[in-house]
């Protein structure tokens, strides 16, 4: 016989970690005031009594994998990210800021999905039928196939899931369905993470794929980041700025395929449309020879990306110089405006420097160091990059120029844009195959590569003229 026993615990309504007791800080995530009470129930088997068995054992050597096939969408950039399809059977999280695009990528895929003859059932718990029906007029969507079900009780929902046979399930968004028997309103960690789990139970058991759109905090983490990113199957993040109409889709985790992975998407008025050469659109205003400016070829799971990196050094005329960044690490900044100060005699100490990656892409590898570098030195020195030059490498605190991978691939797609220089690391050893257009130019160390990549400085008259 199974006894429940109820017992009170205080979550984080942050990073969704439980503590016995309350605390004004939570030992987690080191947020203050974030802890919430809470009861759960915890379930007790009677003694001598042996539980069930549950689920049968499976041979993996005999596992068919046909039962596990990708459903490939008509959107090249969302197939990239999800690792070459959908998985029957997952579940998939999209992320991102309020008004970025989510509900729109959402019916895009639904629409896709009906078109091809299979139903679907989109779970509205924020908008109603009539609203919906607008968006999908403006996207030109034609909702056959496309069934609006708008609820929030988690288990209306779970009792209609069981009664359709759908291909695939949408529900938008997690924070505004609930549970009757869970503790907290809507959106809180409880019924977040009890609804996701119930989802995914059903994803699992009747292998329909489910998409669940997820609000960001203000910090820009999920809402309950580590209660959902570990229950689902798929993270994705829907990254822009209000200002500009391109919209990232970045993998964060993937249990079927790489992370780390980007599309790149164009906001229109018919939807999210696919950009074919995101590396051109990074670049579309780039300028040859531009003072500050330098271009890096980066690595985005598997695809080689070119993007421009601009830096900014201006006397610090009040207090201790600043250091600003958007795009790249700011330990990583300060690290290279130190090392450029000591070792290529490059002063930044009473200097501010700010430093920016155009497009709103983030770079979290080291291979764009050199990158910054340059851009700084350009800025500070006046100098000009020299027209054609791209530049890639890890530096290390000694100045010293550290090799990364898959240069060759970064060098193809600098040379496929039109670029005739690239300047690399000196301790790169491998034999390099020749690619047409481009000059390799091996540095061993940052001064080095300073050397090699910029001209000499602009004379004082000349930037008057201009």
């Amino acid at each position: 016989m199974e006894k429940h026993k109820v017992k009170t615990v205080y979550i984080c309504q942050n990073c969704g970690k439980e503590c016995p007791k309350w605390e004004g800080r939570c030992p987690g995530c080191q947020e203050w005031n974030c802890l919430v009470e809470s009861t759960v129930s915890v379930t007790k088997h009677a003694a001598g009594k042996p539980a069930d068995a549950g689920s049968p054992l499976h041979e993996l050597a005999k596992v068919q994998k046909d039962s596990y096939a990708r459903m490939a969408f008509p959107i090249e950039e969302l197939n990239r990210v999800l690792g070459g399809g959908l998985v029957a059977g997952s579940v998939v999280l999209i992320s991102g800021d309020p008004g970025i695009g989510k509900s729109t990528l959402l019916l895009q895929i639904s629409d896709a999905v009906a078109a091809r003859g299979g139903q679907v059932i989109y779970i509205s718990g924020e908008e109603s039928s009539q609203q919906l029906k607008m968006r999908a007029d403006r996207l030109n969507v034609n909702g056959s196939g496309l069934f609006i079900y708008p609820e929030t009780n988690m288990e209306n929902v779970m009792a209609r899931l069981e009664s359709a046979e759908p291909k695939l399930v949408i529900v938008d968004s997690i924070q505004t369905v609930y549970m009757e028997d869970i503790n907290g309103a809507p959106g809180s960690i409880n019924q977040i993470r009890e609804c996701t789990l119930r989802l995914l139970r059903w994803a699992k058991k009747s292998g329909v794929a489910v998409f669940i759109s997820g609000h960001v905090t203000k910090d820009g983490a999920i809402a309950g980041p580590k209660a959902l990113e570990h229950i689902v199957d798929v993270v994705l993040y829907l990254e822009g700025e209000s200002f500009n109409s391109y919209r990232i889709l970045r993998s964060a985790k993937n249990r079927f395929g790489s992370t780390n992975e980007v599309g790149v998407f164009e906001m229109s008025g018919a939807g999210l449309m696919e950009v074919p050469n995101p590396s051109q659109f990074f670049l579309e205003s780039y300028m040859n020879g531009t003072i500050g400016a330098a271009v890096v070829p980066t690595l985005e799971g598997s695809r080689p990306l070119l993007v421009e990196i601009q830096a900014l050094t201006s006397p610090s005329a009040y207090g201790p110089p600043r250091r600003i960044c958007n795009g790249v690490d700011f330990n990583r900044l300060l690290m290279i405006a130190a090392v450029l100060t000591r070792r290529a005699g490059v002063g930044l100490y009473n200097q501010d420097v700010i430093v920016n990656v155009t497009g709103g892409i983030k770079i979290s590898e080291p291979a764009a160091d050199l990158g910054i570098a340059l851009a700084i030195a350009s800025s500070f020195k006046d100098a000009r990059s020299i027209p054609g030059t791209a530049a890639v490498g890890e530096i290390g605190l000694s100045g010293e120029l550290r090799s990364v991978t898959q240069i060759e691939r970064r060098i193809s797609e600098a040379a496929r844009l039109g670029f005739t220089r690239c300047i690399i690391p000196g301790t790169f050893k491998k034999a390099l195959h020749d690619i047409d257009g481009i000059e390799i130019i091996k540095a061993d160390n940052v001064a080095a590569a300073l050397r090699l990549g910029l001209e000499k400085a602009v004379k004082k008259k000349e930037q008057d003229l201009e």
